[in-house]
């Protein structure tokens, strides 16, 4: 390892015991080799080479192309645009570091260009450093409040408006005395008028800082959003507006408004934007491999920073947070999203559509093992496959969802109702945006498999599911379901490299193959049987139930013969880290 350790130090420009595998760029080491320096004597992909010869000596060299397939266009475009870059910085007299591009690689599939802009008008944007600090003071002076304890009861000695204004200025008191606290100076000015209305401006960045890192990531501030949302759903009122003197909500900063504003938003077009937000990924890969792709992102990252902070009104710095905020959107698909989607492969490789092999049938009757539905093996895998594709559709639109769910919840026009829904009072709310867009997500789901099995209904604004927040909430969860089962599914073949974990299978399931058959033929079964809710019409086969009966079979996974298996492959618990 110490023998390595130069390999992977960014620092090091020369590494004499390293050689590129044999066809490779030299400099990026994962794209095909096209061109050759008569000069340098060394093998170059197009992008590499336009970027190491873009001036001084190395610009007279010579090169011959190296005989094999054209270079791809992603090529052409990527060394177009370094050409541009070369007769710009000639111009200059910096000296610095050299803006480089690293190819998209051919074997993926290039998102359209449309997708990425589209994409971009809902992802917020990265919070920076000093924003993370505004954050911290957010989260805790929402930690010590009782919002909601004492504004969602029925009191009635004293105004309910007069609760909630006195509740928002107690919260924002809490926020400047912990901001001196943090910041004297700051603070001080804060202090200065000692009045709410002439600090409007720094109210509303802080509030729409927690509501942007929720989005982002909504694992956080699970026991904080909901105080946060329902104090901003009630500053909205006219009435509580004109007590307080000012709106406590202001727009969510997106990366599509931070571009436009600055005049940048054709970089979301850009040839190599893929690889600029791309996720690296560990899985089958060596550590070399990693690092290079690391460095190559970091090339195109920095090619793209530089070429549009020359020719728009942006800084580096925040171009460079636009584009690793849309890479936060892509790890964000990957850990929520994709399990859907290897779940559905998984149906497709283990189960046949309509004729069941032996013991793989997925049939389900009520009344057996706690089911609620009756269904023939091909229907029941009719209803995983649309159930498990209608969460995809979800959780691929959900940053989207969310901004809605955000426009539903914090509408003036559209007034909530406090009701008991059988789990305590709530807000009872309609969401009409959210709605909307759900059904639309609903009918591209059906129209992708062709017809519908069970009920197609959304509830939204009744007891079930009472406002937007609820929705909201409720479909982040999903790969707190999904990704734990796919993890152990994937580590399976892991165990079977052990001897004494091998025999344990085959003594138990008989083989690898059974194994993972025996586990996804139950979840398929009794996570999509309609089971988990006290009557049918609470769960059931409508869009939400399946949900319910997902989550009843993660309950009981502990009473399950393979559970032992789901812990030896580190499985913790579905609500924990893995």
């Amino acid at each position: 390892m110490e023998e390595e350790a130069p390999e992977l130090d960014e620092g090091v420009d020369d590494e004499p015991t390293h050689v590129a595998k044999e066809g490779f760029c030299v400099e990026c080491e994962d794209q095909p080799a096209e061109v050759r320096c008569n000069d340098c004597k060394d093998d170059f992909c197009a992008v590499c080479f336009a970027s190491q010869h873009r001036k001084g000596t190395r610009k007279a060299h010579s090169t011959m192309n190296l005989s094999g397939p054209a270079p791809k266009k992603e090529h052409a475009a990527g060394t177009q645009e370094s050409q541009k870059d070369e007769e710009m910085a000639e111009e200059s007299d910096e000296e610095g570091e050299e803006p480089a591009a690293a190819a998209v690689d051919p074997s993926k599939s290039v998102t359209p260009k449309d997708e990425y802009v589209r994409r971009a008008k809902f992802i917020p944007l990265r919070l920076t450093y000093g924003e993370r600090k505004y954050l911290r003071l957010l989260e805790a002076a929402l930690t010590v409040s009782d919002y909601t304890d004492k504004i969602d009861v029925y009191v009635f000695n004293k105004s309910k408006a007069k609760r909630i204004v006195a509740q928002v200025r107690e919260i924002c008191s809490i926020i400047s005395g912990l901001l001196v606290a943090a910041d004297y100076k700051q603070g001080q000015e804060l202090f200065e008028s000692r009045d709410f209305a002439a600090n409007a401006d720094f109210y509303q960045k802080v509030f729409e800082l927690g509501r942007r890192h929720k989005i982002m990531n909504p694992d956080k501030m699970r026991n904080t959003y909901g105080k946060l949302i329902y104090m901003l759903q009630d500053s909205q009122i006219p009435e509580i507006q004109d007590m307080l003197g000012f709106t406590a909500v202001a727009p969510i900063k997106t990366v599509y408004r931070v571009l436009e504003e600055g005049k940048a938003l054709d970089m979301l077009r850009e040839d190599l934007i893929e690889t600029a937000t791309q996720e690296i990924q560990s899985e089958n890969r060596s550590r070399r491999e990693v690092q290079s792709a690391i460095k190559a992102k970091e090339r195109v990252i920095e090619k793209l920073a530089y070429k549009y902070s020359r020719s728009t009104d942006m800084e580096e710095d925040d171009l460079k947070q636009c584009l690793y905020s849309i890479g936060d959107n892509n790890a964000f698909l990957r850990t929520n999203r994709d399990p859907c989607e290897r779940l559905i492969q998984y149906l497709k490789q283990y189960f046949h559509p309509t004729s069941p092999e032996g013991g793989r049938s997925l049939a389900i009757r009520s009344g057996k093992n706690g089911a609620r539905l009756t269904h023939g093996h091909e229907k029941q895998y009719a209803y995983c496959l649309q159930s498990l594709t209608l969460w995809r559709e979800i959780l691929g639109d959900m940053f989207e969802l969310w901004n809605l769910v955000e426009d539903d919840l914090l509408s003036e026009t559209i007034p909530y109702r406090l009701r008991d829904t059988g789990q305590g009072l709530n807000r009872v709310q309609p969401a009409p945006k959210t709605s909307r867009k759900m059904h639309g997500i609903l009918h591209r789901a059906q129209s992708s498999i062709g017809y519908w099995v069970g009920s197609s209904v959304i509830h939204m604004g009744d007891h079930n599911v009472p406002n937007a927040h609820f929705f909201a909430d409720k479909y982040t969860q999903v790969y707190r379901i999904t990704l734990p089962i796919c993890n152990t599914l994937g580590k399976i073949p892991e165990l079977m490299k052990k001897p004494s974990l091998r025999k344990f299978v085959e003594e138990e399931f008989g083989s690898e193959e059974n194994l993972m058959v025996e586990i996804l033929g139950d979840f398929f079964r009794h996570g999509f049987d309609g089971s988990g809710a006290d009557n049918f019409f609470d769960a059931g086969s409508c869009i939400d139930g399946r949900l319910t009966s997902a989550w009843e079979w993660c309950n009981n996974l502990e009473k399950k013969r393979f559970f032992p298996v789901f812990l030896l492959t580190g499985f913790w618990s579905f609500d924990g880290e893995w």
